[in-house]
């Protein structure tokens, strides 16, 4: 389906969006070191977390104003050395207020990598192609997420909290030099833009844009439901199931190696069924797994694994569809900065959406997580309106 040339764009594009979430993922299981070696606490570990996620919002939003004035390929490049530099500042950090600079430094990189990767995506794959490149980059986040909780735990326990970012910037280095040699200069979105016009346009612009606003309501929908679900789902697999949290790497291990393969196949089926009905059958089958979750009883490991491994496939299946449609509500030449907008948004909803399922769930003292079953209530009533809002976004290159 893919010529030679697109295969090596594609595998130099996964390689970008494989290593940045690599990145956000390897974090997790260093929380005992990092709060020991440092001496600081969870809440403090939080924040650690979260100034690399804030960092990302604010400056992808930012970066909207002013990244469709550069060619795709040079602005890819300068955001993908920034986040190798970071990476390696991360692991050659020797305190707590080091490691911060560093992670909010790498983030202000990684705010705009993903909406780049996206954009040219949709610049150099045709509409009927799109969501099936789109299948083949989500798989490398699939990879990501199966690998970065379970190495970041090897590579910490084997030698120490700094070499998985050692060793991830190293690896980077690998898809730098992809991107050097493999990715096109992008510029033609350049002939179409108006040089006098004024940065802020690009929020004006999609303010104006009924199409764009149900794209990124869409897109804003999925994901408040997805991580008011995803941050407890751990706590309520240790407290609710029995899960020791070494057998909590099977959840991400078997979700996401089974997501690596169901991601490109999903995503042919796509541009072949079609951007919209696709979404709306994952959409609707992705209510089963949510409800599973959610209520899940103490039926042992393998039905639990069961539910999990449901939900990762099904909610990368109506995710796949969900961003081809996205990516393909605007012309290309605002591409990248309507991409950063929604990469922004995406990185507020997360937050705001793991604010709000940390208000609505209890922990006892014993450890059991209490009110999980009204997330899913609440995961449903945004994938129903998802669903709503799909059905009426419609892609540039359609025919009205």
């Amino acid at each position: 389906m893919f010529s030679t040339k697109e295969r090596l764009l594609l595998g130099t594009l996964a390689g970008a969006k494989f290593t940045h979430i690599m990145d956000f993922m390897i974090m997790m299981p260093l929380a005992p070191q990092l709060m020991r070696i440092f001496g600081i606490d969870a809440q403090q570990f939080g924040i650690l977390v979260s100034s690399y996620t804030f960092s990302a919002g604010i400056i992808g939003f930012l970066g909207a104003f002013v990244i469709d004035r550069f060619d795709r390929k040079k602005a890819l490049l300068f955001a993908y050395v920034g986040f190798v530099v970071g990476t390696f500042l991360c692991g050659l950090a020797n305190s707590y207020g080091q490691l911060m600079l560093a992670r909010i430094f790498t983030g202000m990189f990684g705010g705009v990598l993903n909406a780049l990767v996206l954009s040219i995506i949709g610049d150099s794959f045709q509409l009927k192609k799109r969501a099936s490149a789109m299948g083949v980059v989500m798989a490398a986040f699939s990879a990501a997420a199966a690998l970065g909780v379970p190495f970041g735990i090897y590579v910490a326990a084997t030698w120490s909290w700094n070499y998985p970012f050692l060793i991830l910037g190293a690896m980077s280095l690998v898809v730098l030099f992809g991107i050097l040699f493999v990715v096109p200069p992008l510029s033609q979105h350049l002939d179409h833009i108006k040089p006098k016009t004024a940065p802020w346009t690009v929020v004006t612009r999609i303010a104006q844009n009924p199409n764009q606003l149900r794209a990124l309501a869409l897109k804003m929908f999925l994901v408040l439901g997805q991580f008011m679900i995803i941050p407890f789902i751990a706590p309520y697999m240790v407290g609710n199931i029995g899960f020791s949290e070494l057998e909590l790497t099977y959840i991400y291990l078997l979700g996401g190696f089974l997501t690596l393969f169901t991601g490109p196949i999903i995503g042919r089926w796509a541009d072949r069924y079609g951007h919209k009905r696709t979404f709306m059958v994952f959409a609707s089958l992705s209510i089963l797994p949510i409800l599973m979750i959610t209520h899940l009883p103490s039926w042992g490991m393998l039905f639990a694994l069961l539910s999990t491994s449901l939900f990762f496939i099904l909610i990368s299946g109506r995710i796949i569809p969900a961003i081809t449609m996205e990516i393909s509500s605007v012309h290309p030449e605002y591409r990248a900065g309507f991409m950063s907008i929604s990469s922004a948004l995406q990185q507020m909803s997360a937050g705001l959406a793991a604010l709000i399922g940390g208000s609505i769930v209890i922990e006892t003292a014993s450890k059991t997580i209490l009110q999980f079953n009204y997330i899913g209530y609440i995961a449903v009533a945004l994938t129903l309106l998802s669903m709503y809002m799909a059905r009426r976004v419609r892609a540039v290159e359609e025919k009205k």
